[in-house]
């Protein structure tokens, strides 16, 4: 979700820092777009984070059954991991 942010974040900072001789008296662009370009860095890098974490935690999932044998009331538990 944050990549595109992200990436947008990039591409206008990197506009203001690089492309626009614009002069405005109240603020530095040049500095706005340093700043856009850290922002869309550590937003990429959080979405990929976040990503690998989310994964990681579900990797596997359990199936538990039971069933029971036709001579004996004993229960059988089988458990099957599956990764994704």
């Amino acid at each position: 979700m944050y990549i595109g942010i992200g990436i947008f974040m990039l591409v206008v900072g990197a506009i203001l820092r690089y492309a626009v001789t614009a002069q405005v008296s109240w603020i530095n662009l040049n500095m706005v777009g340093v700043v856009l370009m850290w922002g869309g860095v550590l937003a990429i890098a959080a979405s990929v984070l976040y990503s690998v974490v989310r994964n990681r935690s579900t990797r596997y999932s359990s199936t538990r059954t039971q069933s029971y044998g036709p001579t004996t009331n004993t229960a059988t538990e089988r458990t099957d991991v599956a990764p994704y």
